[in-house]
C-alpha cells in the first residue's frame, strides 16, 4: 500500500431551542395545499425529473447517483457538475466513473444508463461556478432538484480554501437556485459535526459563530500568511477548518429558505455500505477506512481514543437513502422552514471505538490484506503517555530498523515518512474519538413515518436494523476488495504470510530475551537473583493452577 494513498462547551438541553435560528418542522407545518389522498412513492416522485448533483465524482455522490438511476429508473436526466481534473475532461472523469464496479447492478437492468448522466462543466471555486451561460440556461430551464454534496472534507484545509468551497460556492449554488423556474427541492448535505461545540445537538440551525458574509469580506485582503496565524481563534472551540465552515454553509442555507424548499442532512462519519448495492463498498481512505487498512496491515500498533466512547458510524448507503427520502417529503410537503436531519446511529444504535478495535482486528486476521508489514494488532487507550510509549515502542523504532535495512540494501527508506503521516492523519481524528455526543433524530423518525412501507424498505435508512459485527467485517473485506484491489482468491497466501510474520516475532523475542540474559543477567548476581525469584513465582503459580484444577475436576 502506497503511502500517499493513505494521505488523506457543554449545553443543557432545555437550552438549545432557544438559542437556535431554526426549529422543528413537522407535519402540523405542511402547506395544506400540498395534500393528496395518495402521496406518491419516492420512485414515483423522481420519475420524469431532472436533478442536478454537486460532488457526484465523490464517494457519496457516486452513490446517490447509483441509487437514483437503480431504484428511480424513471427518473429523466441527471446533471452532474464536474470539472476537470488531472489532465482529464469532465466527460472522461464521468465515463470512468460509470464504469467502476459500483454500478454493475445498474448496468444489469439498463445497459444505457449512462444516457441519462449529463456532465456540466464546472468549477466551485470560479465566479458563477464557472458554468456557461448556455449551460446556465439549460439548468435553470429544467432541474427539479438539488443536491449539493460537493465540499471539500479535509480537516487541516486553510481556512481561505475550505470557505471558498464549502461556504462560497454553496452562496453561488443558491443563486443559481433561484433563478431555476421549476425547483422544487434543494437537499444540502452538511455534518452531524457541524456544532461538535455542543454537547447535546438538535436538528435546528444554530447562529452561526460569524456572519459568513463578513468574514469572507475581512479575509480578502489578508495574505494566507495571517489568515494561518488568525485561524485558531477565528475557529474557536471547533477542532477545525471543516467543521467551521460547515457551520456557516448552513446559515447560508437557511437564509433561503423563505425562496427555497429547502432540506439539510447531517450524516456523521460515514462508511462503507450496508447493504446497497452490495455490502462493503468503499472507494476511498478517507475517514475510518485508512485506520483499518493501517491496522490490518500490521502499521498501526496504537491509537488514542476511548474505548467507551461512540463510534458514530453511518454507511454510506443509509445516508443516501435519507437524502433521497428528504428530496422526496420536501418537495412533496413544503415545510415552511427548513429541515434538519441529523443522519447517525450513537443515540439508536450505539458502537464503542473499543469494540471496533476488536472486530476489525479479528476480521483482519481471517482476511488479511496482502503482504502485510506485522500482524494487525492495535492497541487503543485514551492515556496520552501510554500512547506516546507505544508509538515509540511499535511505530518509530520498527520504522527505523526497517529504513536502515532499506539504507543498507540500497533501496529510498520511507517507513519513517508512513509513519509520520500516519500519526498526522490520526491525530486529526482524536478529537472525535475521544468524546460523546448526543444527536436529536426527531425528524428522521418523522420522515421514516411518512414512507410506504415499500418506500421503507427500497429507501432504507433504519439504523437499528445494523448488525455491527458483520457491518465491520464487510467493511474490513471492502477495502481489501475495493480500495486496495486485493482478490479473496489470495486469502490463504496472506494467511501463510501471517503466519511467517508470527514466526518471525517470535524468533526476534527469543533472541531479545537471549540477549538481555547474557548483557545484563548474567553478569550480574542481583540481576540473577531477581529472575530466578520471578521464576519461581511463576512456577508457583502454575502448580496452584494445575492443583486448583485438578480439584475442580
Amino acid at each position: 500500500m502506497s503511502m500517499e494513498q493513505s494521505e488523506n462547551l457543554t449545553l443543557t438541553w432545555d437550552g438549545l431551542g432557544d438559542q437556535a435560528t431554526g426549529g422543528h418542522t413537522g407535519l402540523t407545518d405542511i402547506c395544506s395545499d400540498t395534500a393528496c389522498s395518495r402521496m406518491a412513492t419516492i420512485a414515483e416522485y423522481y420519475a420524469g425529473k431532472n436533478v442536478l448533483i454537486t460532488g457526484a465524482t465523490g464517494f457519496m455522490g457516486k452513490v446517490l447517483v447509483e441509487k437514483l438511476l437503480r431504484s428511480c429508473p424513471e427518473v429523466k436526466a441527471l446533471y452532474l457538475l464536474v470539472r476537470p481534473k488531472a489532465g482529464q475532461s469532465m466527460q472522461q472523469r464521468v465515463s470512468d466513473m460509470m464504469t467502476c464496479k459500483l454500478f454493475d447492478r445498474v448496468r444489469e437492468d439498463n445497459p444505457d444508463f449512462h444516457q441519462k448522466v449529463i456532465p456540466i462543466s464546472s468549477e466551485l471555486m470560479q465566479p458563477g461556478l464557472a458554468i456557461s451561460p448556455e449551460d446556465v440556461e439549460k439548468l435553470t430551464g429544467c432541474i427539479n432538484v438539488v443536491f449539493h454534496c460537493a465540499a471539500t472534507i479535509r480537516f487541516d484545509e486553510p481556512l481561505k480554501h475550505a470557505l471558498q468551497l464549502n461556504v462560497m460556492a454553496t452562496q453561488q449554488l443558491l443563486t443559481l437556485a433561484k433563478q431555476m423556474h421549476h425547483l422544487e427541492a434543494f437537499i444540502h448535505i452538511s455534518t452531524a459535526y457541524a456544532n461538535c461545540n455542543r454537547k447535546n445537538i438538535d436538528e435546528v440551525i444554530y447562529p452561526p459563530p460569524v456572519e459568513p458574509r463578513k468574514l469572507i469580506e475581512s479575509l480578502e485582503w489578508m495574505d494566507d500568511g495571517i489568515v494561518h496565524d488568525i485561524t485558531p481563534r477565528l475557529i474557536g472551540d471547533r477542532p477545525n477548518t471543516y467543521t467551521y465552515t460547515k457551520a456557516l454553509a448552513e446559515f447560508v442555507v437557511q437564509q433561503e429558505q423563505d425562496k427555497l424548499n429547502i432540506s439539510i442532512v447531517r450524516p456523521s462519519i460515514v462508511g462503507a455500505s450496508w447493504q446497497e448495492p452490495f455490502p462493503g463498498w468503499i472507494d476511498n481512505f478517507n475517514g475510518p477506512s485508512g485506520v483499518f487498512i493501517a491496522a490490518g496491515k500490521g502499521i498501526l500498533r496504537t491509537m488514542r481514543a476511548h474505548n467507551d466512547a461512540v463510534a458514530d458510524l453511518i454507511p454510506v448507503d443509509m445516508v443516501i437513502n435519507l437524502t433521497l427520502a428528504a428530496g422526496w417529503y420536501t418537495a412533496t410537503h413544503r415545510p415552511k422552514t427548513a429541515l434538519v436531519y441529523n443522519c447517525t446511529t450513537g443515540g439508536i444504535n450505539p458502537f464503542h471505538w473499543g469494540e471496533i478495535e476488536h472486530h476489525v482486528i479479528s476480521s483482519f486476521k481471517r482476511n488479511p490484506l496482502e503482504q502485510a508489514f506485522r500482524r494487525p494488532n492495535a492497541n487503543i487507550t485514551s492515556n496520552y503517555l501510554i500512547n506516546q510509549y507505544w508509538i515509540l515502542v511499535s511505530h518509530k523504532f520498527p520504522a527505523l530498523i526497517y529504513d536502515l535495512i532499506l539504507r543498507l540494501s540500497g533501496q529510498k527508506p520511507q517507513m519513517m515518512r508512513i509513519f509520520n503521516r500516519l500519526h498526522k492523519a490520526i491525530s486529526l481524528l482524536e478529537y472525535f474519538s475521544s468524546q460523546d455526543w448526543e444527536w436529536n433524530s426527531e425528524n428522521v423518525s418523522m420522515l421514516s413515518s411518512q414512507l410506504t412501507p415499500e418506500d421503507r424498505k427500497t429507501f432504507n435508512f433504519d439504523v437499528r436494523q445494523l448488525n455491527w459485527p458483520e457491518y465491520i467485517d464487510n467493511y474490513c473485506i471492502g477495502t481489501k476488495k475495493y480500495v486496495l484491489n486485493e482478490d479473496m482468491s489470495g486469502v490463504p497466501a496472506a494467511r501463510q504470510h501471517l503466519r511467517k510474520l508470527r514466526n518471525i516475532r517470535y524468533t526476534f523475542n527469543t533472541l531479545l530475551v537471549v540477549f538481555i540474559w547474557r548483557v545484563f543477567i548474567a553478569r550480574s548476581q542481583m540481576a540473577r537473583n531477581i529472575w530466578y525469584f520471578v521464576v519461581s513465582l511463576c512456577f508457583k503459580f502454575l502448580s496452584y493452577f494445575r492443583a486448583s484444577s485438578t480439584l475442580t475436576n
